[in-house]
């Protein structure tokens, strides 16, 4: 397996997830002017990260490769069994880490400076989807079957970079998940690497 990362990308996600496998991987880093290459654009049709290169080829997207690699090792158990209502519900909080949580903090990262307007419509949708989160974690350390599961690697990755911004406060539920979060020692061998 290997892993084409950008540090401070969603490659990141990626990593931290092969550091919680454990199995060995290898990683190629990607220069931001690298990603419009033909080369690059061979694994990924917009040039961008994460790519994984495996046997059968190449997958893009975060939420499919995170997907994919707990199906790879089902024995680390980041992912429930098929079929069972606790996958489907880590599906669920896999796509909204991705649909909700992080189009919402996209959407005002990149309109902070030019349109304060439009950063605000981004930060209360990120914050109204932050308060589900919250809400889901009332009585539970984490959002599928009480064990840390890609769900929570997918929505803890996108509430990480909106503390950055300041937009999980007031959320007490919210912040120490991300304090849980950040304390695996896999996420800190993922931070230390891919920075």
């Amino acid at each position: 397996m290997r892993l084409y990362h950008l540090p401070g990308s969603r490659s990141n996600r990626v990593l931290w997830l092969l550091e919680e496998i454990g199995t060995p991987y290898d990683l190629t880093l990607v220069e931001r002017e690298e990603r419009q290459t033909d080369e690059h654009r061979a694994r990924h049709p917009l040039g961008r990260v994460p790519v994984v290169e495996e046997e059968g080829g190449f997958v893009f997207e975060s939420a499919a490769i995170l997907l994919h690699l707990a199906d790879l090792h089902p024995e680390v158990g980041l992912i429930a069994p098929l079929g069972s209502h606790e996958r489907a519900r880590v599906y669920q909080w896999t796509l909204f880490a991705m649909t909700e949580l992080e189009a919402a903090a996209v959407k005002f990262a990149a309109a902070r400076e030019p349109d304060p307007e439009r950063a605000e419509t981004g930060k209360e949708r990120f914050r109204a989807a932050a308060q589900v989160i919250e809400n889901a974690l009332a009585g539970h350390e984490y959002l599928v079957g009480d064990r840390f599961t890609v769900a929570d690697l997918a929505c803890g990755a996108v509430l990480m970079f909106g503390k950055r911004f300041e937009l999980i406060e007031g959320m007490p539920g919210v912040e120490a998940y991300i304090e849980r979060l950040e304390a695996r020692p896999p996420r800190q061998r993922a931070q230390a690497i891919g920075v």
